[in-house]
């Protein structure tokens, strides 16, 4: 476990050229570090400054007494921290080369440099938040739409954490209520077997709901891959360009003009979404097109959502059908491209008679629509498509809750296993304390996910995966 007592200091801005730099102190000696390398105009040394306050001044090597920077020195005194110790952000000019002797500076006067996470550890280890909390901070930092930011700051303010919260203490009453009717009969009444079902039935619902949630948290957390297919020059890379409102991809009416996988993330309706335009399918005509294609299946294959483009002009041809009717187990939508290039009555019974095929052949869920890449029609329609397809309908996240961890999914699954075993052990009028052992195993997955009953191993994995200064 991470030693409390140690001063630790970072950099907590991205390396690089900007107009500030901040680096990061906290620990039990965080303003006598600081002390040592700052010295406020003012005349007052950093310990006896007042908290939450910020002093201009200089920034001195404590051996050498150079003067490396000015800059501003801010204090933030126990408990009314970030990580819950003594801490001071020192704010000094931008750029590699100033934060890096800032840092080197305090390093000398006596902090350690911290590891990942470290700050936001020592956050959790202190109180100042539970593991849920801790870990919103990194999808905050991480988030790339505004809807994922939305999600983790749910996260962040304790809503998942209080949810949590409440179903451990229901538990844990029906737990206290059946072992003390165990040990001290004479004084507590054992709860009816009826109750004991309808309250652990209670749990399970509130399990299974956040359980629900999970599949389109992952989604505005980790975003989707979402792969462009069809047949060589039916209008893929137009597609890519129309959906981004730029040109990436080149596009030529020669067959063959991608010949590998180009890659971009847009935001579609609050999901981060990796577009990814593919060589043609078809027979490849040399080594470079083989490669290509061979990258193509391979991107085909780990696609959560596929773009199945067809040509207007050509028709729903055999090779269609085939191209398509290969991914019938994923997830996928149909688009007709080209179709300002035919008439109108063309372009309806067309997609008529693509939404017949599919319906016969693949599943009614099967979206088919219509674009012109070059007016961007269709596109907003698309764009639509995609986020009804990817959620199937699904909740929407300013609903409330959003369980978007990993972590936290496995911890309720784990936590509704036991609950169902237990709910069964009561409806089997079995003994009274194996429905305890199971109460106990659920409200120990349910605390996991806070941290009050989490090992010190998944605690170093989690902070581990944080950026240092944070």
């Amino acid at each position: 476990m991470t030693n409390l007592d140690d001063t630790i200091a970072a950099i907590a801005t991205p390396i690089g050229d900007g107009g500030i730099g901040v680096i990061r102190i906290s620990g039990r000696n965080a303003l006598s570090v600081a002390g040592e390398v700052f010295r406020p105009i003012s005349g007052v040394p950093v310990p006896g400054l007042p908290t939450h306050t910020a002093h201009y001044g200089f920034i001195h090597d404590p051996i050498s007494d150079e003067q490396i920077d000015d800059g501003v020195i801010t204090l933030f005194r126990y408990p009314r921290s970030y990580t819950g110790d003594d801490a001071a952000e020192i704010s000094c000019h931008g750029g590699i080369i100033p934060m890096r002797r800032v840092l080197e500076a305090a390093l000398r006067a006596g902090a350690r440099l911290a590891e990942p996470g470290e700050f936001t550890k020592r956050a959790f280890l202190n109180g100042r938040l539970d593991l849920a909390q801790a870990e919103a901070v990194l999808d905050i930092i991480r988030a790339r739409t505004d809807e994922a930011m939305r999600v983790a700051n749910l996260q962040f303010s304790g809503l998942l954490s209080s949810r949590i919260r409440i179903l451990r203490e229901e538990l844990l009453g029906i737990i206290a209520h059946i072992e003390g009717s165990i040990d001290f009969p004479e004084d507590i009444e054992p709860m009816p077997g009826k109750q004991i079902s309808e309250l652990i039935q209670g749990s399970i619902s509130h399990v299974s709901g956040l359980i629900e949630t999970a599949d389109r948290g992952k989604i505005f957390r980790e975003g989707i891959q979402a792969v462009i297919t069809g047949r060589p020059n039916v209008g893929k890379s137009s597609l890519l360009n129309a959906i981004l409102r730029e040109s990436r991809a080149i596009v030529t009416p020669i067959p063959g003009t991608t010949r590998d996988v180009i890659e971009e993330s847009v935001n579609i309706r609050g999901i981060p979404v990796r577009t990814i335009d593919t060589a043609g399918v078809r027979e490849p005509q040399d080594v470079v097109e083989q490669m290509g294609v061979d990258r193509t299946k391979q991107m085909l294959e780990q696609a959560d959502l596929i773009l199945a483009v067809i040509d207007s002009e050509a028709g729903f041809t055999a090779e269609d059908q085939e191209l398509v009717s290969g991914f019938a187990d994923k997830r996928m939508i149909v688009v007709l491209s080209k179709t300002d290039l035919i008439r109108e009555s063309e372009a309806e019974s067309l997609a008529g008679q693509v939404m017949d095929w599919v319906r016969e052949n693949l599943s009614s869920s099967v979206t088919v629509l219509r674009t012109a890449a070059p007016s961007n029609e269709g596109i907003v329609e698309l764009e639509d498509a995609i986020a009804e397809t990817v959620f199937q309908g699904g909740i929407s996240p300013s609903d409330g809750v959003v369980v978007s961890n990993v972590r936290h999914r496995r911890a309720l699954e784990e936590a509704l296993g036991s609950l169902k075993h237990a709910l069964h052990t009561a409806d089997s009028e079995m003994p009274i304390d194996l429905v305890s052992t199971d109460l106990k195993t659920a409200t120990e997955a349910l605390g996991s996910i806070t941290g009050e009953t989490v090992t010190e191993n998944v605690i170093d994995r989690i902070f581990s995966e944080f950026c240092i200064g944070k």
